[in-house]
């Protein structure tokens, strides 16, 4: 077969193989944003303890100590089933720097550790920590706001999304004269987020008293659908 014949047997099974699969109908794609905002109903407190000493493991001795007086003093305030676990450890060396350069100098060591207790009751955050500052932590502090259980917040902004997506999609048609028909897919633009505001933690009062700020979770949907 010469080339000749070969292009004309490529066409024809092409133009065959189109025939079968007709034209997509126009389509219009729109998206939509939302966000829904709820009081949290959980809170998260990072509590430090931070020790120096000539060697790494006095450093580490005395870490130890205060920040089992530190984890006994929450587990006495919030009872056996606190939630309290360790989220950073550091042991380093510190070094003096000669002003005009030069070598540096040991002079000792530093140790950190750093836990976090979960509050399914907001309420006790002003007591978690000053419990934690008068039984030897260093640092407190952190606070994040949480949703135990975000699904009912999360399918209220999918749902919003979708209609203004969908209301995105009518504005653009209404505008050309056409109208929107069926819908062709319909899907997350982004995975949802949940955003916590600031909290604030007031340190003029005794006790410490917690603001916390409202919970946004926000959505986004991708719409496509035909045009009539």
């Amino acid at each position: 077969m010469n080339n000749l014949a070969l292009l004309a047997v490529l066409v024809f099974s092409s133009t065959g193989l189109l025939a079968q699969f007709p034209a997509r109908p126009p389509s219009v794609r729109a998206s939509g944003e939302a966000s829904v905002f709820a009081l949290p109903d959980q809170v998260r407190i990072a509590a430090s303890v931070t020790t120096q000493a000539k060697t790494a493991q006095d450093a580490a001795s005395q870490n130890a100590s205060q920040l089992a007086a530190v984890t006994s003093a929450l587990g006495q305030l919030l009872g056996p089933n606190a939630d309290i676990k360790t989220i950073n450890y550091f042991v380093g060396p510190n070094y003096q720097y000669p002003p005009n350069g030069g070598t540096p100098i040991l002079i000792g060591y530093t140790a950190s550790n750093s836990i976090e207790v979960t509050l399914g009751t907001i309420s006790m955050a002003g007591a978690v920590i000053d419990t934690a500052a008068q039984a030897g932590a260093t640092t407190v502090g952190g606070l994040r706001f949480t949703l135990k259980n975000p699904e009912p917040q999360r399918l209220q902004a999918l749902q919003l999304a979708t209609l203004q997506a969908r209301s995105h999609a009518d504005a653009m048609v209404n505008a050309l004269g056409g109208k929107v028909g069926p819908v062709i897919t319909v899907q997350e633009g982004v995975q949802v987020r949940l955003q916590p505001l600031v909290g604030v933690a007031d340190a003029r009062s005794t006790p410490t008293s917690i603001q916390p700020g409202m919970i946004e979770v926000q959505a986004s949907v991708v719409l496509e659908a035909q045009l009539n």
